[in-house]
């Protein structure tokens, strides 16, 4: 039997595509390899820009969420050993918040749960997805569930699995660029309340995000040479404080303590298609940002919510085609390119110590925060991707 939509990847965008075709009666099958629930612990900070809240909203979803979400309301950039520095503020541009901070797992709960009330969604927990062909025709799917392998054919396969290696998927490449650096996450307190601020502060050594997450906490990403993030590792927790102040200074007073520290590699890629009838990729499993300006997530949000539409108009014979196919990659290559340039912009550009560089960031800075017109261009392209 020959299924609609198969979507490989159970996750926050994977979910949230399932949610929206349901919404206009579209059945899909969705294979999640992990247990049910076996996100629903994960305190990873996701950052959702005001349109990714309003894709919730319109789901259903958000009301749920709005006692685990924290908004930002401000937006504090700056340099280390520079006076130059910029705001960015919601009332200013008419949003309730610039986005807001919520973990994971509060977000794959809420999305499982909606699903969950769905007829015409199938979710099958413990599903690996094995193999995954695609052909003029139609495109099938692999899957072990069970201890048993099992085969689905489809009309449309949808790849949402981020960590998938797309090696043996014929047509797919990626192009990635390596920046030999780390990101370490993890959750600093402090000791003045955060007001609803998120910082983006650079340094010699990289970028660090402080992102407001609950009524005094932080969640913290910061960013570095793979030798200097590896070197904030072994520390302990006051060396890390006493060193994480040093960079980052007295904004929010001292830090008082910090959570389990994990390092991950950083990479720029982004698929390079080929001839992909039946076969749409979303979300990481497409492009793979810097996490600087917290873009990733939310672009993968927006290619769920316009490959969605195609979907929905698309007619029997037509789903899946390569022109259906090719109409929805146009659609996403304006706002997938820039977030990727623009990501790519910050790192190079913030990240470069050489003389004389330090102090054009500095003055760039303070005139960026005197053009309005260009800060409210950045905060349309963060908050709708346009």
């Amino acid at each position: 039997m020959s299924e609609p939509v198969i979507i490989v990847g159970g996750g926050p965008v994977g979910a949230t595509l399932a949610l929206l075709l349901a919404k206009q009666g579209i059945a899909t099958t969705v294979l999640e390899a992990r247990k049910q629930g076996a996100a629903y612990s994960e305190s990873r900070a996701l950052a959702l820009s005001y349109g990714s809240k309003r894709i919730l909203e319109k789901l259903g979803v958000w009301a749920g969420l709005v006692q685990y979400a924290t908004a930002i309301n401000t937006i504090h950039v700056s340099q280390k050993g520079s006076l130059g520095r910029s705001l960015l503020r919601a009332n200013d541009y008419k949003q309730e918040a610039l986005g807001y901070v919520l973990s994971y797992g509060a977000l794959s709960a809420a999305l499982d749960d909606a699903l969950a009330k769905e007829s015409v969604v199938n979710f099958i927990f413990e599903a690996s997805a094995e193999a995954i062909e695609h052909t003029s025709t139609h495109s099938s799917v692999t899957y072990l569930h069970n201890n048993k392998s099992d085969i689905l054919n489809c009309q449309l396969v949808v790849l949402a699995d981020g960590g998938r290696s797309l090696d043996e998927i014929a047509g797919l490449t990626k192009q990635t660029k390596e920046y030999g650096h780390d990101a370490l996450i993890s959750s600093v307190s402090a000791e003045l309340p955060h007001n609803n601020v998120a910082y983006e502060r650079f340094t010699a050594n990289g970028p660090m995000a402080l992102l407001p997450n609950g009524e005094r906490n932080f969640s913290l990403v910061w960013t570095g040479k793979k030798e200097y993030v590896a070197s904030l590792l072994t520390l302990n927790d006051a060396e890390f404080l006493a060193q994480f102040h040093a960079e980052f200074g007295d904004r929010v007073g001292r830090f008082l303590s910090v959570e389990k520290r994990m390092a991950f590699p950083l990479k720029l890629s982004q698929l390079k298609t080929a001839d992909t009838p039946h076969l749409a990729v979303i979300g990481n499993a497409a492009q793979t940002m810097h996490p600087v300006a917290g873009q990733g997530f939310n672009v993968g949000l927006r290619d769920a919510e316009s490959l969605a539409k195609f979907i929905a108009s698309a007619t029997p014979d037509t789903l899946g085609s390569n022109q259906m196919l090719a109409d929805y990659r146009t659609s996403r290559q304006s706002d997938t390119k820039n977030g990727l340039l623009f990501t790519d912009f910050l790192v190079n550009i913030f990240s470069n110590d050489i003389v004389g560089v330090s102090g054009l960031r500095s003055v760039g800075l303070g005139l960026f925060d005197l053009i309005k017109p260009v800060k409210q261009h950045l905060i349309r392209k963060m908050s709708f991707g346009k």
